[in-house]
C-alpha cells in the first residue's frame, strides 16, 4: 500500500503554501494519518516541504505519552519493520475533524493521540 497518495501529496504541498502566506501550522488540519499496527505509534501529517518532499511536518505520538509536533523524515517510516515484520500503514478512512493544535491538546490531555 502506498503511504501517501498523489492527491495527499498535492494537499500537503498546498498546506505548506498556506503557512507561507501566514497561516499558523497548528491551525492546519492533518491530511494523512499513519500508524503502526502492532503498537500505538501514530503520525498526523499536515504539510511537506516543497524542496524536500521527504520531510513532512505534523504531530507524532510514538505511544510513550509525549506527543509532539515537528519534522518527520518519511523514508524512515517507509523502511521501518517492527514486530512480526509489520511496517507503517496509512489509515484509509481518516478524515481530520480537528486542527493539529486541537489534536495535540487532546493527546496531551488523554496521554495518547486518538485520531
Amino acid at each position: 500500500m502506498k503511504l501517501i497518495t498523489k492527491a495527499a501529496r498535492q494537499q500537503l504541498a498546498e498546506n505548506f503554501r498556506e503557512t507561507e502566506c501566514g497561516l499558523n501550522p497548528m491551525d492546519l488540519r492533518p491530511v494523512v494519518k499513519l500508524f503502526y499496527p502492532a503498537g500505538t505509534a501514530t503520525w498526523l501529517l499536515a504539510y511537506t516541504l516543497p524542496d524536500q518532499p521527504e520531510i513532512a511536518w505534523g504531530l507524532a505520538d510514538l505511544g510513550l505519552g509525549y506527543p509532539e509536533t515537528g519534522d518527520i523524515y518519511l523514508p524512515e517510516l517507509y523502511l521501518f519493520r517492527g514486530r512480526f515484520n509489520l511496517g507503517i500503514e496509512r489509515d484509509l478512512h481518516f478524515q481530520a475533524d480537528m486542527s493539529i493544535g486541537e489534536y495535540l491538546e487532546k493527546a496531551r490531555k488523554d496521554g495518547i493521540l486518538r485520531a
